[in-house]
Parts: C-alpha cells; structure tokens; sequence
C-alpha cells in the first residue's frame, strides 16, 4: 500500500529535523572540545598538579619564563603540538601523567629525583622524533641572524643547519634542570 502525501511530508520533515539537530549536538561538541583542548593547554591548568612544582620552579628561572622581550613560552608551547593529530596523541599519552599523579610515583622530591632521567630521556626522544616541532614554532634557524649571536653559538648554529640537527641534539636543559644519566 503506497504511502499518503502526508506521511512522506511528515517523514521528511523528521528527517531534516534530525539532521539540523545532528548537526546542531556536532557544533556544539565541537565547540565544547576545543574549549577543553585549550584549557588544558593553559600554564594554570599544567601546574595544578602538585608534582610539576619542581618543574614550573626551574621554569621561572629561564629565559623562556622572563626575558627582555616579554614574550613567554609556556608549557604547552614546548610540550604540545599545534597541529591536531599530534596534540591529540600527546593528549591520549598525557593521560599517564594523570595516572602517576593520582598513584604519587613522583610525589615527594626525592621520588621526582629518582624519575628525572626518565621522564626527560622520553621528552628528548619525542622531540628528535618531531625535528623539535615544538621549538620551531618560535625558533627558525633560517630566521636566526647569526650575525647578533656570540661566536660560540653562531659556530654551532651555522653547523646544526649543515649537519640537519635538530634543537634537542644541544639543547637538553633549557627549561629544566638537565639530569645526571644514571
């Protein structure tokens, strides 16, 4: 029996309700997750855990915390992507630290101590693997004028760029204390 001229009315105009309200519920998720991506990204929200005051301590100590330009790296600048798919996998790995938070693997000074070397040997390992992605969104050597650096690092810059190393082949303790290999 063929349907009424009503009933396919009704059944479209039941579909595009459905499809404006998928639509709608995808906006908004959208919205709610990047708002989630970005406050997770935020040097307050990085901090809350009580195991990075050792880190954010160091942190204010370096030039990429204070400086005579005023501009301020954080730590998402250094230890997150901008490009989706690679902060989203740094994102889902993060969810470890979560974890060691909640179980105190690195809650004392002295057990922070005893994870240094590893926590940073797994940072330099990511970093060689990306170029130094995270740096180069605010360092080029291209950009460099080797010309207004000391003789010293105008040397090894000019060399780096020949020989295709990447920031973290040099620069392991920029903002951090470097650790002792064990």
């Amino acid at each position: 029996m063929p349907a009424s001229k009503g009933s396919s009315k009704k059944s479209a105009r039941t579909k595009l309700i459905v499809v404006a309200a998928v639509f709608i519920a995808g906006v908004v998720f959208a919205g709610l997750f990047n708002v989630g991506m970005a406050y997770t990204n935020e040097m307050d929200f990085c901090i809350s855990c009580h195991t990075m005051e050792t880190n954010y301590k160091e942190y204010t100590e370096t030039l990429h915390y204070k400086n005579q330009s005023g501009v301020q790296a954080t730590c998402a600048d250094c230890h997150v992507p901008k490009e989706f798919v690679p902060k989203m996998v740094t994102k889902i790995i993060a969810a470890k630290d979560v974890y060691h938070e909640i179980i105190g693997t690195i809650s004392t000074p002295e057990k922070f101590e005893a994870h240094r070397w590893d926590m940073a040997s797994r940072v330099w390992k990511k970093m060689e693997r990306s170029d130094s992605r995270e740096c180069r969104t605010c360092h080029q050597l291209a950009n460099m004028d080797l010309s207004e650096q000391g003789r010293s690092a105008r040397s090894r810059h000019a060399r780096a760029e020949e020989k295709g190393q990447t920031c973290i082949d040099c620069h392991t303790g920029v903002a951090h204390v470097e650790p002792d290999e064990p």
